[in-house]
């Protein structure tokens, strides 16, 4: 009997299925999460594409007793509503509802949390090492987009998993997409194996052939084991993960239920780590996903009739930096591009269109990302590696090593710095600031508007030195200011005048200062607002002179506040031994959780309203101690 979503409360509920009522349920399901994506906005293409694939493992693995690990966590939808969360789906990335990514606190078939790609092979060796440790019997499967793939930490732990007894299934869903089409060697030999036609048979027949050579003495054994090893090597698919000590099994049609079900039954018999090559369609079932999986990888709410979404006609500091980094490439023939599978995503587009030999699109490699930049910055060019805060965190180590040690001219573009919104807790960028500020030789700016930005790309060049210029993904509508002095190296801005107090605020912060202050004035109060465009160096001079004439200083930022651009001002102060009163906004040390961004800056006291309430009280504290 057809069971509808509406019966599917867990995975056993799927267990009696056969393959065309399966087949059916698939079809409901990409209906219902176009319907449902078209409202809330979240990941779609990746989705759509692993419906099949979801129904199968749970079909055939018993969660939560076995452990599936999702990487990256965007493309669990699916798994979901299997588990039992379609009634949630409604508030899917919204403060207080159903997360983008798996959470173990949300559900216990989510096995480990994943926000950030390349983790899960690991993750899941930990689980089997600690379940063999304890003698326990259950499966560890992990779930790696071929865009993952190109992390070198997957690889880190494929050469682990491979030296060891432990069983770990690794299921590669190979779409030929991460965020973006799929770049680098990885990605060609996948194709490879994609493309051919007999690979299947092929290797069973190489497989049966090499096994019945015969050996006969030392110096024979190492020569039939050299003619094997050839062989494999000439027409075996997945050779490379056999070498690192997998069973490879596949490539397999990933929209097969079928096929599905009998390689993962056979991966179950095995005794060792195994490698299954599912190839999907990201996007599959949606037309417009299908056509354009770029577009349509993560989404604002859109009419499904069309593909369009409303739209925010304001430009965003994303395409400003794009944009204008093109237009300076034009007389600058040193300037180089780097990505790390975001080139869309952070406005490179253009760049590349324009001057395609000059943007490297590393992968999902961050790490590679910054120490190539610091080798083309040895050799006198000047490289802009534009990456997501968030995703700047997992190449500290180069930044600090490879880049400020050796003081090279490398600009981090880092886009979507401060809170984010909807994705939640992983890609929050409220920590490169706390990561940064410590480095030495590092210059930190942050704009105001896109008209700063553009400003700073220019400075950025004049500097021997690193340099980070961190921008919101909210889009600023602070009108242009040609009254502005121009961008000079540790020195701030003042916009507004007042007595009773200072409010220094840095990058899309100096937006809401300015609220801030007219939210005072109609208390009777003024204060002056300072736009930050540095936040390291310090404008000592004005901070100097700040520290001696005002009651109140205040900072606002966008970034947690142990260790941000507030911490740095305060220590400033301290040491100046000013009496004035300090004020540090910004957020508390603790991972902010998904929701509209709106809604979490209100509720963390972040907005206009709550901050004007702090500066109004601590001046009204003042006001009673003269």
């Amino acid at each position: 009997m057809y069971k509808s979503l509406d019966d599917i409360h867990s995975p056993q509920d799927i267990k009696d299925m056969n393959i065309p009522e399966l087949e059916q349920l698939a079809g409901e399901i990409r209906q219902f999460l176009v319907q449902s994506i078209s409202q809330t906005g979240g990941h779609l293409a990746s989705n759509l594409g692993v419906v099949e694939l979801t129904l199968a493992i749970h079909k055939i693995f018993n969660s939560p007793q076995d452990k599936i690990i999702w990487d990256v966590g965007h493309q669990a939808y699916v798994h979901k509503l299997l588990t039992g969360r379609k009634a949630q789906f409604a508030s899917l990335r919204q403060m207080d509802g159903l997360s983008g990514f798996p959470k173990r606190a949300e559900s216990c078939h989510d096995a480990f949390d994943t926000g950030h790609s390349s983790t899960s092979v690991s993750a899941a060796l930990g689980i089997a090492r600690a379940r063999d440790q304890r003698g326990d019997d259950f499966s560890v499967i992990s779930v790696i987009g071929d865009g993952a793939l190109s992390g070198g930490m997957a690889f880190e732990a494929l050469n682990d998993a491979g030296q060891c007894p432990s069983k770990i299934i690794v299921i590669l869903n190979d779409n030929d997409m991460s965020i973006s089409h799929s770049v680098g060697a990885v990605s060609m030999h996948l194709s490879k194996i994609r493309s051919g036609r007999t690979y299947t048979g092929v290797k069973r027949w190489t497989e049966d052939f090499v096994e019945r050579i015969p050996v006969i003495g030392p110096p024979t054994k190492r020569f039939v084991e050299k003619i094997k090893n050839s062989l494999k090597y000439l027409v075996v698919p997945g050779v490379l993960f056999e070498e690192l000590g997998f069973k490879y099994l596949g490539p397999v049609d990933g929209h097969d239920i079928g096929q599905l079900e009998q390689i993962l039954t056979s991966a179950q018999e095995y005794d060792r780590p195994v490698f299954v090559h599912v190839v999907t369609r990201k996007g599959k079932g949606y037309e417009r996903a299908e056509i354009f999986p770029e577009r349509y990888h993560g989404v604002a709410p859109f009419f499904i009739d069309t593909g369009m979404k409303e739209k925010d006609q304001s430009i965003t500091f994303s395409a400003t930096f794009g944009q204008h980094l093109t237009k300076m490439a034009m007389h600058n023939e040193k300037i180089i591009a780097i990505s790390a599978a975001m080139v869309e995503g952070t406005g490179l587009t253009p760049f590349r269109q324009m001057f395609p030999q000059r943007l490297f699109d590393v992968g999902i490699a961050e790490q590679h990302g910054v120490t190539l930049a610091a080798g083309l910055a040895t050799q006198g060019l000047r490289p802009f590696f534009a990456v997501y805060s968030t995703f700047a965190q997992r190449a500290f180590d180069q930044i600090l090593h490879d880049v400020c040690l050796q003081n090279l001219p490398v600009v981090f573009a880092l886009d979507r710095a401060g809170l984010t919104g909807e994705d939640g807790e992983t890609h929050q960028g409220l920590f490169d600031l706390s990561m940064l500020l410590p480095l030495p030789n590092m210059t930190i700016l942050s704009p105001a508007n896109a008209d700063e930005l553009r400003k700073m790309m220019e400075f950025a060049l004049t500097l021997d030195g690193p340099c980070a210029i961190r921008y919101s993904k909210a889009v600023s509508r602070l009108p242009n200011d040609d009254t502005l002095p121009p961008i000079q190296l540790g020195k701030w801005t003042r916009l507004r005048e007042g007595d009773d107090g200072v409010l220094i605020a840095s990058g899309n912060m100096v937006e809401e200062a300015l609220n801030i202050r007219e939210r005072l004035l109609k208390r009777g109060k003024a204060i002056s607002v300072v736009n930050a465009r540095f936040i390291k160096p310090l404008d000592e001079e004005m901070l100097s002179q700040m520290a001696h004439t005002f009651p109140l200083i205040a900072t606002l930022e966008d970034n947690v506040l142990i260790g941000g651009f507030g911490a740095v001002v305060g220590q400033f102060l301290l040491r100046k031994g000013t009496g004035a009163r300090f004020l540090n906004l910004g957020y508390p040390d603790k991972f902010i959780e998904h929701g509209a961004r709106a809604a979490l800056m209100a509720r963390y006291g972040m907005d206009a309203a709550s901050l004007a309430e702090k500066l109004a009280v601590a001046l009204e504290e003042i006001d009673g101690e003269q």
